[in-house]
């Protein structure tokens, strides 16, 4: 991959998976009694769905550089059911932003006074690429030794995926990776100039195999809040429901809070809360 996203093979490939992944009761077809030869719809169904040409469809899905109105792209995104992480990110493709989204360019007011005083609660910033640039004690205590790493491994997706100290923090490795995954999409599809965000995505998929699994699935999905199960090396297992906060102006930096998710793991976050104001944390930066 280049430094860039091919944005007319991207758009092809994103919505022949999404097609594929479709069957005609889906949508409200009827059965048809010939064969299919292919998963999901068929190129034809996807036409008349969308009110266009099955030329058109095929066009698209052979990467030829059309460019969608908006129009097409909601009737298409109608037509295969996509969510609305999953709409936004076809317009992304197609360079079609709505007013007001991603104008800023300006960063806004550093964060770091908002991660300190949120303590005791983990809290850290990541940027679009989740880089990891603002973190309090108890969110390093919690996950690594922050300030002991290279600058270029303060990424939370490239530690979770690379990091050895990482392989059975996760109770589901696997989902946690997954959804990061279809987050990190997003983030790629609407910065297509920015390089260093294709070099991260090009260095997970050279390095790990699961990695490049996953992206290939081409998930889209934006992470607002949920849950993780962690298995800590000094208070085991624990429960934490995070929330993901996005400062207006600054769409590219979020604020990520964690809490226990339930009472035995609200006792083990306040006990990763004294140990780090005066400890050292649990996982080393080796």
């Amino acid at each position: 991959m280049s430094g860039t996203v091919d944005v007319a093979h991207e758009l092809a490939v994103f919505l022949r998976a999404r097609r594929e992944r479709l069957a005609p009761e889906d949508v409200g077809l009827p059965l048809r009694r010939r064969t299919r030869r292919t998963p999901g719809l068929r190129r034809e169904e996807v036409a008349e769905l969308a009110g266009v040409s099955v030329d058109y469809v095929i066009r698209l899905e052979q990467g030829r550089g059309l460019r969608p109105s908006p129009d097409v792209l909601d009737a298409l995104s109608t037509a295969l059911r996509l969510s609305d992480d999953e709409h936004a990110y076809l317009f992304d493709l197609a360079r079609h932003w709505s007013a007001g989204r991603r104008q800023s360019g300006t960063e806004a007011a550093s964060l770091s006074p908002v991660v300190r005083a949120l303590s005791p609660l983990p809290a850290m910033v990541i940027d679009h690429r989740f880089d990891i640039v603002a973190w309090n004690p108890e969110m390093a205590w919690l996950m690594l030794d922050f300030p002991e790493l290279p600058e270029d491994q303060r990424n939370t997706l490239l530690l979770c995926v690379l990091h050895p100290a990482f392989a059975d923090f996760y109770g589901d490795r696997e989902r946690v990776i997954r959804e990061g995954i279809a987050d990190l999409r997003a983030a790629w599809a609407a910065r297509p100039g920015d390089t260093a965000l294709a070099d991260l995505v090009e260095r997970l998929r050279s390095s790990s195999e699961e990695f490049a699994r996953l992206w290939e699935r081409r998930d889209v999905h934006v992470n607002g809040q949920g849950t993780k199960a962690l298995v800590h090396p000094r208070v085991g297992p624990l429960a934490i429901a995070y929330d993901v906060l996005t400062p207006l102006g600054d769409a590219g930096r979020r604020l990520i809070v964690y809490r226990a998710a339930d009472a035995a793991s609200e006792d083990k976050l306040n006990t990763v809360a004294r140990e780090a104001r005066g400890g050292t944390p649990a996982l080393r930066a080796v």
